[in-house]
Formats: C-alpha cells, sequence, structure tokens
C-alpha cells in the first residue's frame, strides 16, 4: 500500500447506461445497465484491482472513467478536477496525464503502421518535441518495455502476443502519465507471458511513480499486483477493501464464491477444498432482479434480499476501510 492516501481519482455514483434497439424498431429497445451506481477511490501510487465475471461492467467501468465513453451520470474528478465538464481542448491536455493499455494486443495496434509510428502516435497528437525527440522517446520507451530500438521499423505481425503488448505499453507511457487504466492486459497472453507483463508493469510503477486501475478476471495476478482490490457484479461494486481483507477476511457470498474458484498449488489441499458453485445465471443487466442484484443466486438469501437494495457497511476501520453491500455479510474463511 502507498505510504500516502492522496486520492488521485475519485468515482462517485458513475453510471452507464446503453440502449438496446431492434432493427426495425429503433424507440422499441431496452436500456442495459452497464455500470450502475459505481463509488470508489483510487490513491494515488497504489493499484486498485477491479475483479469480476465477464460483462459484469468492469471495462465499461474503466472507458466511462477515462472518458472514452461518456458518463450516463455520476462524477469522475481526476486530481480534483472533474473531467466530465471539461471541453475538448481542457480535456486533451489532462489526457496526457492517464492513459489506457488495452486488453487485446492483436486489435489494439495499427496493423499498418509500423512501431515507431504506433509508440510516437500520442507525442505527434499532442505536439510534445521535435521530431528527432519524438523519435528518440520512442526508442527510449522501447527499452523500457523491454524491447530493441532496433525494432522500431518492424510491424505488429512481426512481434508475439507478449511483445504486441509491450508496444501498447510504450504507447501508453509516451506522455509521461500518472494514472493508467490496464484493461485485461494479460487475458489473451499466455501464463509465463502473462508473469512477465505483470512484473514489467510493477517495475513500471516503482520507477514512474505510476497509478494503476488493474482489471482482471484473474484473481491471483489480482492478488500479486493489487494494493486493494474491489470487486463488482452486474454494474456495481459488492465489496471493496485491501488485499489482505478480500482475500482472507471475504465477507460477500459471491467474493467467497469466487476465492473459492482459485486453484491451489497443493493438491492434497485442492482435493479436500469444496468449491462454492453458484447456482443459475447472470441477470440481464437490461433487467435487473429487484433488492439486491445477486439475490437469485446468492446461498445466503432471505426475504429482505428481494426487496432491499443493501447499502454499504464499512467492516473495516477508518484507516484501512472495508465496505460490503449485503445484508448478510458475515465474517470467516471462504468454505
Amino acid at each position: 500500500m502507498p505510504d500516502s492516501t492522496e486520492t488521485l481519482v475519485r468515482v462517485r455514483d458513475l453510471r452507464k447506461y446503453f440502449t438496446q434497439s431492434l432493427r426495425f424498431l429503433p424507440r422499441s429497445g431496452r436500456t442495459v445497465r452497464a455500470v450502475d451506481g459505481v463509488t470508489f477511490d483510487v490513491h494515488r501510487g497504489e493499484t486498485l484491482g477491479l475483479v469480476g465475471e465477464s460483462g459484469c461492467g468492469k471495462s465499461t467501468t474503466g472507458r466511462t472513467l477515462l472518458r472514452l465513453l461518456e458518463a450516463t451520470s455520476g462524477t469522475v474528478h481526476f486530481d480534483g478536477v472533474n473531467i466530465g465538464e471539461l471541453d475538448s481542448a481542457s480535456l486533451r491536455v489532462t489526457r496526457r496525464r492517464m492513459q489506457m493499455i488495452f486488453q487485446d494486443p492483436y486489435s489494439s495496434l495499427n496493423p499498418r503502421a509500423s512501431v515507431r509510428s504506433i509508440v510516437r502516435e500520442p507525442l505527434d497528437i499532442h505536439g510534445l518535441g521535435e521530431r528527432q525527440e519524438r523519435d528518440a522517446r520512442v526508442e527510449e520507451l522501447l527499452e523500457r518495455v523491454g524491447l530493441s530500438p532496433h525494432h522500431v521499423d518492424r510491424y505488429p505481425h512481426e512481434f508475439s502476443g507478449g511483445q504486441r503488448q509491450r508496444v501498447g505499453i510504450a504507447r501508453a507511457l509516451a506522455t509521461n502519465p500518472e494514472f493508467l487504466v490496464a484493461d485485461e492486459p494479460i487475458a489473451a497472453l499466455d501464463v509465463l507471458i502473462q508473469a512477465q507483463v505483470v512484473n514489467l508493469l510493477n517495475d513500471l510503477k516503482r520507477d514512474l511513480s505510476l497509478t494503476y486501475l488493474f482489471i482482471a478476471h484473474d484473481l491471483s495476478m489480482v492478488r500479486y499486483i493489487s494494493d486493494r482490490v474491489a470487486v463488482m457484479y452486474l454494474g456495481r461494486i459488492v465489496e471493496i477493501g485491501t488485499c489482505d481483507d478480500v482475500f482472507h477476511r471475504t465477507l460477500h457470498p459471491y467474493t467467497k464464491a469466487l476465492m473459492s474458484a482459485i486453484p491451489i498449488p497443493d493438491l492434497q489441499q485442492e482435493a479436500k477444498r469444496r468449491p462454492i458453485v453458484l447456482q443459475g445465471d447472470v441477470p440481464n443487466p437490461a433487467d435487473p432482479p429487484s433488492g439486491c442484484r445477486f439475490h437469485p443466486r446468492c446461498p445466503l438469501v432471505t426475504d429482505l434480499c428481494h426487496i432491499e437494495d443493501p447499502p454499504e457497511r464499512n467492516f473495516g476501520s477508518d484507516e484501512t476501510p472495508h465496505w460490503v453491500s449485503c445484508h448478510h455479510a458475515q465474517e470467516g474463511p471462504v468454505e
């Protein structure tokens, strides 16, 4: 955990809705509540891990936070500035300080552009430095992410998946940002390469004083890289706290189910463990359940869960809060 608890990113009641329209009846669509009232802070110098099942709204949260998608409602403050109120010129200046690492290293790089052009593009857009300075900066960035500067004139198809992701990281670092949203940056990579990329991100965080929102579904990697963890379900955060709290003092039944699915290296312990199997499917975000959104799959469900949305409660301290949204949050190890 970073020494300072200064808040760099403050998200309050963030919502992002999409409208599903039928092909021949454009006004008959339903509203998909991809992100539906998300609140959290990211402290300067920390890594906040954001985890949850596919389709829970993690990536949409990251893109809306950077205003790559316009929020339906709610606020995002970056270093005290409400980015939702910025005009295009001010937003462009602010975007030098916050960048994104995309999930797919294949589709996120222009196949017709050389590595030099890809990494230099942010410098060109923001008009940073002269041409020779930009080219020198590209070579410096490639070395920093573990690639040879002699490969600047190669094209993406000439690199492996892990090398492509390093190119994407170099591009994200071009403008010297303070805050990076890493949107499942290791999901498309082999296991060995995943570890290398996560170690690279840790080294960059230390050397460049970066702050991360690390979006992933691999809980082992999230545990390794994160200072705090937020667990998301169907557009909302259900539990958020330090890594130690979320992994060892798990309170929300959904989080407990996720933790029970983490593989254990010890085969004897793995054989004795009984994973928590959730019943049913994730509800449709266009028609979320009333009350607690997790109640159709929750083993602790009661009548209260059907009718009343659970409030956030702090089971930690003021210094290290552990927020949980559950009527029946229970302390204890994963069964």
